[in-house]
């Protein structure tokens, strides 16, 4: 007889290239540990780094621009996604690359504007009268047809909640048992029902089914405390982006024509200067009556010399703006030209606004710490190194790059499994990396068989 153990399907998740930052790594004082959180070195960036959340976190820095500069490989990226996972799930956080702009459909500042908005959210909240618990019954009644047949149609449902407190049956609308269907609700499931609307929500099953199923598919959630009725307070997380969107495309009617009309309308649908301003008179609005709370979120643009000089005298109106972000801006350039002039500055970024944003540097990784995060990311993707390796992976990562000595884990590993063994020992390193070249060997070979290809 074979048993085999259901494995659960729902923690499992791609390994990517920065899967192994969890924070900045700084103490309780802002100082940073020397390795901690997936991030090794760099202490200099890290604390500047924890410095801008402080003053993201305090709200004190919206329409202020950022610069992470190093060169490649120093870990600029993963500062960025370090910042947001230290602010948290709540906090929008919108990533971009420079050359995303340049669409077919859309203008530039409208790509550079719709980012923008995608990185401030709206913490909504609303006091609704719900009614919560955990499904008891779910009986619905039928009856005659009234349109004659021999079909039955629901008339009403009778469901039973149940909470710490007290039970409740309710009888509702057939609308409602849709809903129900919709959701998928059974006995045993906890839900809320609004009072004004009628939408269903369900929350999970109830934790007294925990022992029925030993796998993680099911979320389980307690038994709801108080009464079966009662006064939520809701708090919902939008993007002004997504405000946009909603208001932007027109609901159309049922009949053939408006139908037509949005199989043909083009996939983008440009959002006008007029509407934006009308829904942040709508936004004031609601933060001044208190219902609303702005959060200034995080663009971060990667590869910002890929920007033209359009774009660049277009953040400066953007960052401007009552209602904007904190932008950070990444690029691994020295000095080389704007993209739309022949104007050589700094990072490929105009002086006026290299003027306003507070530079980041990131440098060179040490041996030692090469060594720290190949080891770390040896860990992530569950691959068994010995020492002696590791310090030949170091070594090249020294005379080639960081990511080209990441980048010959899973290939040794694989040669290891090829010989049976679960460690990649420094022979495995050594034949993998003969068969590949890095970017220097490579261009060293072009430089000296420069005759053999073709111009």
């Amino acid at each position: 007889m074979k048993i085999e153990e259901v494995k659960s399907t729902t923690k499992t998740q791609r390994i990517a290239a920065h899967s192994h930052i969890k924070g900045l790594g700084l103490d309780e004082n802002g100082f940073a540990h020397p390795m901690a959180s997936g991030l090794v070195g760099q202490e200099t960036a890290r604390e500047g780094s924890g410095v801008i959340v402080d003053l993201i976190r305090s709200k004190k820095m919206a329409g202020r621009a950022v610069l992470l500069a190093g060169p490649p490989g120093t870990g600029k990226t993963a500062l960025a996604l370090a910042i947001a996972q230290e602010l948290g799930p709540k906090v929008p956080f919108c990533p971009m690359v420079g050359s995303e702009v340049y669409s077919t459909e859309v203008k530039k500042t409208e790509v550079l504007m719709e980012n923008f908005r995608r990185a401030i959210g709206l913490r909504i909240k609303e006091t609704k009268e719900v009614y919560e618990g955990e499904v008891t019954e779910l009986t619905p009644c039928e009856t005659e047809n009234p349109m004659g047949g021999y079909g039955k149609t629901v008339s009403h449902v009778v469901i039973g909640l149940k909470t710490a407190k007290g039970t409740k049956q309710l009888k509702l609308d057939p609308s409602i048992y849709e809903s129900l269907q919709k959701e998928k609700v059974e006995a045993g499931d906890v839900i809320y029902i609004e009072a004004n609307s009628g939408a269903v929500k369900r929350q999970g099953r109830s934790d007294t089914f925990a022992t029925e199923f030993d796998l993680e598919a099911e979320e389980y959630v307690p038994l709801p405390k108080g009464d079966v009725h009662k006064k939520k307070e809701l708090v919902q997380d939008v993007t002004l982006h997504d405000l946009d969107i909603a208001n932007a495309r027109p609901q159309g009617g049922q009949d053939i024509l408006s139908m037509m009309e949005q199989l043909t309308r083009s996939k983008k649908t440009e959002i006008t200067d007029k509407l934006r301003k009308e829904i942040n008179k709508v936004v004031n609005k609601y933060i001044d009556q208190g219902v609303a709370e702005l959060v200034p979120g995080v663009l971060f643009v990667d590869e910002v010399h890929m920007l033209d000089i359009e774009c660049f005298t277009y953040l400066h109106r953007a960052l401007e703006s009552t209602i904007s972000p904190i932008v950070i801006f990444a690029t691994n350039r020295g000095n080389c030209t704007i993209r739309g002039t022949e104007i050589s500055a700094p990072h490929g970024i105009p002086l006026d606004l290299l003027d306003r944003v507070m530079i980041v540097r990131t440098l060179p990784y040490s041996q030692d710490e090469m060594m720290q995060i190949i080891k770390i990311r040896a860990q992530i993707e569950g691959i068994q190194v010995d020492d002696e390796s590791l310090e030949l992976l170091g070594e090249t990562g020294t005379k080639t790059t960081l990511r080209y000595a990441v980048q010959l884990l899973t290939p040794a590993n694989l040669l290891a499994r090829i010989n049976g063994r679960d460690t990649i020992n420094k022979g495995d390193v050594e034949e993998i990396n003969e068969l590949f070249y890095d970017a220097k060997s490579s261009a060293k070979l072009l430089a000296e068989q420069a005759d053999k290809y073709m111009k």
